[in-house]
């Protein structure tokens, strides 16, 4: 009997997601986004697997996806970084991921994104804090993986705001350009100073993650439930969402954790699924989906999550629809 909840366009469900992948149609997914438990020295309440386990793990779920994508899919992959056991050198457990991925499980690399949290504390502790020969660690590499080369993507519907500089370019080109061959080889033409709604977004994604206060620890706070330890910005899976589907579209998160995921996917009005394999963090997840929940039916939600019912949740409030600027 599977635990966890639905809403209008998704289910959040309990189980391993190697079990629940196996369930879905082969070539039925447009995107799977997911941060899996990264392969750190210290065990996590979340769960992880040691570095020299790690790839093969992962491997695992990988093949599956592949299964399931459509042939035009993606999937989003955030790894974080760490060190080998005892010293200051970095593993290199996530581009070994992204090799076994490609050369083995068929997949091509469509981009490599560079994930910046600029409000991530300094870490390791022992290297840095301690001994001081070593950079903060806040930077993850995010895999744009794909199942041929030409999977769907837009980047116009993920523009970043421009910059002063260019909102002035724009009003006159005139003073600030001319339209001519560079020395460096790139042809700046007379439309490079047109209007048209927003600049380009470079791979190098600088999302702060720093909510604390919001929605879903509230109410873990009312009820008393654990909050997830490594919950992801809404603005990151937002950007792929955006990027990579369209509304009507499948998203799936493989290791949904609090399900970021799949609140910001049906606010942007896409179909989703979401598989934990702890039931806490299901049962917790559901109050993403309740804005103007009592304590009391957060707390019915939470318990009734827990003894293994599948609870259907009221239609997402849209006046609480996500709104991000990328930049």
């Amino acid at each position: 009997m599977k635990a966890g909840y639905s809403t209008r366009l998704g289910s959040a469900i309990v189980g391993d997601s190697r079990r629940l992948l196996a369930e879905l149609d082969d070539d039925s997914v447009d995107l799977v986004i997911t941060s899996p438990p990264f392969a750190l020295q210290r065990q996590k309440t979340y769960g992880n697997v040691e570095q020299h386990e790690y790839v093969d793990w992962l491997a695992e779920f990988g093949r599956l996806v592949f299964e399931k994508l459509k042939p035009d899919g993606s999937f989003v992959l955030d790894l974080g970084g760490a060190y080998q056991k005892g010293t200051p050198a970095r593993s290199l457990h996530n581009f070994r991921v992204l090799l076994r991925f490609c050369d083995d499980l068929g997949f091509f690399l469509a981009e490599d994104f560079y994930w910046f949290n600029p409000s991530k504390l300094p870490s390791p502790i022992e290297w840095v804090n301690k001994r001081k020969i070593r950079a903060k660690d806040s930077v993850n590499t995010v895999w744009w993986f794909s199942k041929t080369e030409w999977p769907k993507a837009d980047v116009t519907r993920v523009l970043a705001p421009y910059s002063d500089r260019m909102k002035k370019l724009i009003a006159n080109p005139e003073a600030f350009y001319r339209p001519k061959l560079r020395p460096s080889g790139h042809d700046i033409s007379a439309g490079f100073g047109r209007d048209n709604g927003g600049a380009i977004p470079s791979n190098w994604l600088q999302i702060p993650n720093t909510e604390s206060t919001g929605q879903y620890t509230r109410a873990c706070n009312i009820v008393g439930a654990d909050i997830h330890p490594a919950r992801f910005p809404d603005a990151f899976p937002a950007f792929f969402i955006r990027f990579l589907s369209v509304p009507g579209d499948l998203v799936v998160d493989i290791f949904a954790g609090s399900n970021t995921t799949g609140m910001v996917a049906e606010a942007e009005g896409r179909r989703w699924l979401a598989f934990e394999e702890k039931p806490k963090y299901v049962a917790a997840s559901a109050f993403r989906f309740l804005p103007n929940a009592s304590g009391a039916v957060l707390s019915s939600v939470y318990t009734q999550i827990l003894d293994g019912k599948i609870l259907t949740l009221e239609k997402f409030d849209p006046q609480n629809a996500l709104s991000f600027v990328f930049t």
